[in-house]
């Protein structure tokens, strides 16, 4: 459904004569006229600035990029990754290109600040197509009088932008105005520190100052809360017996070497624990680094928002299943009922049954729905890499490692669901130290040795026959026993036949709204051949179908033209009753969706009205008279 403000932007945009084709704004200022724009809008700059890099920093790595706008529209700042600055720059998303609703359509900087109001724009939601590839966020910026001062954009690819990113724009311009507020109101020098202790008390991580003998100068509320510590003992410390890792941030900031972002274990009062380290040099006048600046972050705070932003969430629910076969619904009964156990569920299916629908679906009904689920394919990782996606590791651990290192699936999955997909293909080096972690909670790093406690619930699952799998050598019977507490075991199509209609009409249904094509009507006899095909892909294979059937406009041969005897797509004979049961029921459906009417049925199921009463009377199907 279009937003109403979508709506009125689009209106307003054909008012102005504007064309969806329009590649760069049509209003860019350059030269002397953009330095006074500039200096103009300096307080502004100065103030917004370090919220833009905040934000830019979190979301590091991710292809989105910043954007900072005056209360025209007129760009007066960009940052972002390297990748999708050349992609803005080359529609001269630069300083000075004005981003107003009159100049460059629908957009939501232009839009926000014509609605002074926070907006999501995505996809075709922009006025002009070369936009369609983006989501962008944004929200106007006030003075404290409430005037329109200024917009702050966050701009990403479609398909990595949910609606969190909104909120964490909003979230930056409320920090921005509270800044300015300050400001406005500590105009004198003597004011200063109680600006900064406000501002740094306002933000949610701790921050804490040290000179570069490691001394302890400064912090603000938020530190003393997350490490433990009274003001008192923490400020009697060094700042090394807290981070041991200081002579390293120390020398990254003496070198000019940026230090983001980085997992550090600290010394707290109660134990050894990680917590999210960034540090800056302070700058002095005669540009001697006099001080650092460290940020310290929840960890599990920090990685719960970027599984939000990433995308780390489970999407399927068993109401969304489709299928109505015994076993089936047998599977879906007994999931829903061990969903919120602790135990480890073991999911066996072949390629293609919907291993992975079924773990998020019991994920969405455990009490850890709002937390992490972490997929793991184990046999897509090479053997030499699956303990460090596991366990993560540390500074230094193998060469080529990320610096700070990195945290591995367990830790990232912790409070909610780790999947291990493909869990027959894991070597067997690997099923010791998997076991010894699902039995004891804690894992360890790479390169480390300090125990890290995690709770996870663990869904496994796997093409392969494990117990034949453990008779013959290749996987561990005590990890198998471990991981088979709640065994899942998922019919293949061929053994839910009477499904296969469902299925086909809900793929057709999708897919057509998808690719803006309309659906392909199947006769009985067509649907028919769809029961008695083996499906050996299963429901991946029959969706690859429906949609080559939808882009075709056309039921593919295999199913639409006569078959020999004896052929794959044969019924056999113990199926042929249950696939009786099948057309009964869809004869059944389409009378009922045309209201018994047996001429629009009969066109609908392309049969004669004289077959379709023989099927009726054959079938014993009830038709009101």
């Amino acid at each position: 459904m279009t937003k109403e403000y979508v709506r009125q932007s689009f209106s307003r945009c054909q008012k102005y004569g504007l064309y969806k084709d329009l590649v760069y704004s049509n209003r860019i200022l350059e030269g002397n006229e953009l330095y006074q724009r500039l200096e103009g809008e300096k307080d502004l700059i100065q103030v917004a600035e370090p919220f833009i890099h905040h934000l830019y920093n979190f979301l590091k790595g991710t292809s989105f990029f910043s954007i900072l706008t005056d209360r025209d529209g007129c760009i007066l700042r960009v940052i972002g990754d390297e990748n999708i600055l050349e992609e803005a720059i080359s529609l001269k998303m630069i300083p000075g290109a004005f981003m107003d609703e009159q100049n460059i359509g629908t957009n939501a900087m232009g839009t926000s600040l014509e609605e002074q109001q926070p907006v999501q724009i995505s996809g075709k939601e922009h006025f002009i197509k070369e936009y369609y590839r983006w989501t962008c966020s944004a929200a106007p910026i006030r003075s404290p009088e409430g005037e329109i001062i200024g917009c702050l954009d966050l701009t990403g690819a479609i398909e990595n932008v949910n609606t969190h990113t909104l909120g964490m724009v909003v979230a930056a311009v409320n920090a921005i105005e509270k800044t300015i507020r300050l400001k406005q109101n500590n105009t004198l020098l003597k004011q200063n520190n109680l600006f900064t202790e406000k501002l740094m008390n306002s933000i949610q991580a701790g921050i804490l100052s040290c000179s570069l003998d490691g001394t302890i100068l400064t912090a603000n509320d938020q530190t003393f809360s997350l490490l433990g510590e009274e003001e008192e003992s923490l400020f009697s410390r060094s700042i090394s017996s807290l981070i041991p890792s200081w002579e390293n941030i120390k020398t990254a900031a003496l070198s000019g070497e940026e230090f983001q972002n980085r997992d550090l274990l600290l010394n707290t009062k109660k134990n050894k624990i990680y917590f999210n380290i960034s540090a800056y040099p302070v700058v002095s006048g005669d540009s001697s680094i006099s001080a650092v600046i460290i940020v310290v972050k929840d960890v599990k705070h920090v990685r719960k928002h970027a599984n939000e932003i990433l995308g780390r969430k489970a999407i399927y629910t068993f109401d969304k299943m489709i299928g109505q076969s015994e076993t089936f619904l047998d599977a879906v009964d007994f999931a829903r009922k061990v969903a919120d156990s602790k135990s480890t569920v073991l999911i066996s299916g072949e390629s293609g049954t919907g291993k992975e629908i079924f773990a998020q679906s019991i994920h969405n009904c455990s009490s850890r729905r709002d937390e992490a689920f972490v997929v793991i394919n184990c046999g897509a990782i090479p053997g030499t890499l699956i303990e460090s996606e596991l366990f993560g590791y540390n500074d230094g651990a193998f060469t080529g490692a990320r610096k700070g290192g990195q945290a591995g699936k367990f830790e990232i999955a912790d409070g909610g669901t780790l999947f291990l997909d493909e869990i027959g293909e894991m070597p067997l080096d690997m099923q010791v130290k998997l076991l010894r972690v699902i039995e004891e909670s804690i894992v360890t790093r790479l390169g480390g040795n300090e125990p890290i406690p995690v709770d996870v619930r663990i869904i496994a699952a796997t093409n392969k026959d494990l117990t034949r799998e453990v008779q013959e050598g290749l996987f561990r019977s005590d990890l198998y026993y471990r991981l088979n507490v709640l065994p899942i075991k998922l019919p293949a199509l061929r053994e839910r036949s009477e499904d296969i209609p469902l299925l086909i009409e809900y793929y057709s249904r999708k897919i057509s709204r998808r690719i803006n094509k309309r659906e392909v009507p199947v006769t009985t006899e067509q649907m028919a051949r769809f029961c008695r095909y083996s499906w050996p892909g299963n429901i991946r294979e029959l969706e690859n179908v429906v949609e080559l059937m939808t882009n075709s406009e056309k039921v593919p041969a295999l199913f639409s033209e006569p078959v020999p005897a004896g052929s794959p797509l044969e019924i056999p004979a113990d199926r042929a009753e249950a696939l009786e049961e099948v057309e009964k029921h869809y004869i059944s459906r389409v009378l009922e969706e045309n209201r018994f009417n047996i001429a629009s049925s009969a066109r609908q199921l392309k049969i004669g009205r004289n077959t379709l009463y023989r099927k009726i009377r054959i079938f014993g199907i009830p038709v009101p008279q």
